[in-house]
């Protein structure tokens, strides 16, 4: 006892307590063998049942965190797309309101969507949408909470536009399929070569000049031909948009009531005389 209180308070047998500890080091790992043994014994006991139940949890949990993985790049890849947008809606003078596709028509000679902006958002016919890339189509119809919009790519769809390198005109209609327009009526001698870029004219006020429709990826000149076959692939998305712009016209250009129920003229063949019908209305007006 009195050697445990000297070495307490003098602590001047460090050098014995490190020798004994080295001593009996051999006899405290002996003497932990049976509670070693005790928890080998446990963990090799576990039953099969056991191993699978915790095996089904780590894949449950191995399954949830892919989830939140794949929703993670969804979310980063829409956050792309709505910056994207963000820097588009900056480029434009005119008023625009940022809309989601909730709907595509299921027939497939139709070109269709369904927006997330109706009436209530203070959506109208006739509006312009786009995509980060360029030019949409157009909303043809408006509900309390929805809209429906058309595609430049539906074969009853057409718009003005022009060359942006030389401003050469031309008439531009949907060819049913979603990476293809058609210009018609293009005189064999105009100026158009592979790689022109499209641009809407403004003619007919149904579209502001200059938003980016399509880039020029045929040409071909026929010599017993009048007009030249001209194909384009549209700047825009259209297969692909989630989130679209609808461009509101100027102050000073729209209505103060707009038309409940106004027109919006089609092409009943883009080869036949709706197309020369279309084109004569636009170069009227």
């Amino acid at each position: 006892m009195a050697i445990i209180i000297y070495d307490h308070k003098t602590d001047s047998l460090g050098l014995v307590r490190y020798f004994i500890s080295y001593l009996s080091a051999p006899v405290q790992n002996i003497a932990n063998i049976p509670d070693a043994l005790s928890y080998w014994f446990k963990d090799t006991s576990r039953s099969r049942k056991e191993i699978l139940e915790e095996n089904a949890q780590l894949q449950t949990q191995a399954l949830f965190l892919k989830r939140r993985v794949q929703k993670l790049i969804s979310l980063s890849a829409e956050n792309i797309r709505l910056r994207e947008l963000l820097n588009s809606s900056e480029l434009l003078e005119e008023s625009v309101s940022v809309g989601e596709i909730i709907g595509v028509d299921q027939d497939p000679a139709r070109h269709e969507i369904i927006i997330n902006k109706g009436k209530l958002d203070g959506i109208y016919v006739n509006l312009p949408i786009l995509d980060a890339l360029g030019l949409m189509g157009q909303i043809i119809e408006v509900g309390p909470l929805t809209s429906r919009a058309i595609l430049i790519s539906d074969s009853n769809h057409a718009l003005s536009v022009q060359i942006n390198r030389n401003s050469v005109r031309a008439i531009v209609v949907g060819s049913g399929t979603l990476d293809r327009l058609l210009l018609t009526h293009v005189p064999d001698t105009a100026d158009i070569v592979v790689g022109d870029i499209l641009v809407s004219s403004g003619l007919g006020q149904r579209f502001p000049e200059g938003y980016p429709v399509g880039i020029i990826t045929k040409v071909e000149h026929d010599p017993g031909q009048a007009f030249a076959i001209v194909e384009a692939k549209p700047s825009a998305q259209l297969d692909r948009s989630r989130n679209v712009l609808i461009v509101f016209k100027k102050q000073s250009e729209r209505p103060l009531q707009p038309n409940n129920n106004p027109e919006i003229p089609k092409l009943e063949n883009q080869k036949g005389s709706g197309a020369i019908k279309m084109a004569r209305e636009i170069n009227n007006e």
